[in-house]
């Protein structure tokens, strides 16, 4: 395979062919005439053929120079667009962050932190990737994100956890459910009710699994949901219990459509936080984001 031009010399021949003069090239790059020259006798050495003519004082192409003008026109073009795409990163503010979270985070907090983020960064471009704790491990891993929104992961993944806050996980309920009505959980009726729970495959329907497998209880999942929205819905109307952390259901508490009850004397919390691919250096607009994310949470009644 041959080795590729040498840009110097490529951005000496390009301005060689534009202004035709050795004298004009060489006080345009801040070099010497002797350089100038030297580096075309070198690049011609490179590609094995003439690229230039001499007329008297002038410098004329081949038809060879003709060629790689072209190309390297192109190249230098390229190289500097490069040039000035990374030096707007390189500015505050300016410059992108990619996000994945949990659709509750999505919901209940990010638009209190980004509402705030923009303002500190107002030409930052933001993309969002919802999904669950794995999938945002695994967009982490490949590089989709640059920082996710979700619960803590498993030990063991390559993975640096900044926590924001704990919760804890309740029965949810219609005020019409008799637990509701005597303000109390009868335990003997726990494996009696229809649940609609978060979708299966997630860290919190695997904790809630775990937690009651400890009593030896296990829930039947009338209705398996991946919307946390439908699910406050579907409780409204009595069709079944379901098991949230109740910030994510204030409103409806407030309101009295839905009703919060302990899940018993044991407790069931989880950690959310910012993960972050590990030894992987953070920018400034990330660094931020998590700030914020702190912040945000901490003024919130979680």
């Amino acid at each position: 395979m041959s080795q590729p031009l040498d840009t110097r010399q490529l951005r000496a021949f390009v301005t060689l062919a534009r202004t035709g003069s050795f004298t004009l090239t060489a006080r345009e790059l801040h070099l010497s005439q002797s350089a100038v020259s030297h580096s075309m006798k070198a690049l011609e050495g490179d590609v094995g053929c003439r690229l230039l003519d001499k007329m008297g004082k002038k410098a004329v192409l081949t038809q060879a120079g003709e060629q790689l003008l072209v190309r390297a026109t192109s190249i230098i073009a390229e190289m500097a667009a490069a040039r000035a795409e990374i030096g707007r990163l390189g500015k505050w503010g300016q410059s992108r962050l990619r996000l994945g979270a949990s659709t509750t985070a999505c919901h209940h907090i990010l638009p209190a932190v980004l509402r705030e983020f923009k303002d500190s960064f107002p030409k930052c471009t933001i993309s969002i990737e919802p999904g669950d704790t794995p999938e945002m491990i695994e967009a982490l891993r490949t590089h989709r994100i640059d920082l996710a929104v979700n619960l803590e992961p498993k030990p063991g993944e390559p993975l640096d956890f900044r926590p924001l806050f704990t919760d804890e996980m309740h029965f949810i309920l219609s005020p019409e459910h008799p637990w509701a009505r005597a303000g109390r959980v009868e335990r003997a009726e726990i494996a009696r009710q229809d649940y609609i729970l978060y979708k299966r495959k997630s860290y919190t329907s695997a904790m809630i699994e775990d937690y009651f497998r400890e009593d030896d209880i296990v829930l039947f999942s009338q209705l398996d949901m991946g919307n946390m929205e439908a699910i406050k819905e579907l409780v409204k109307v009595g069709l079944g219990v379901s098991i949230l952390a109740p910030w994510t259901a204030r409103k409806e508490i407030e309101e009295g459509s839905l009703v919060a009850l302990p899940l018993g004397k044991r407790k069931l919390r989880r950690r959310w936080g910012v993960l972050h691919w590990q030894d992987r250096r953070m920018s400034l607009v990330e660094d931020s984001f998590i700030g914020l994310c702190r912040d945000v949470t901490e003024r919130m009644e979680l």
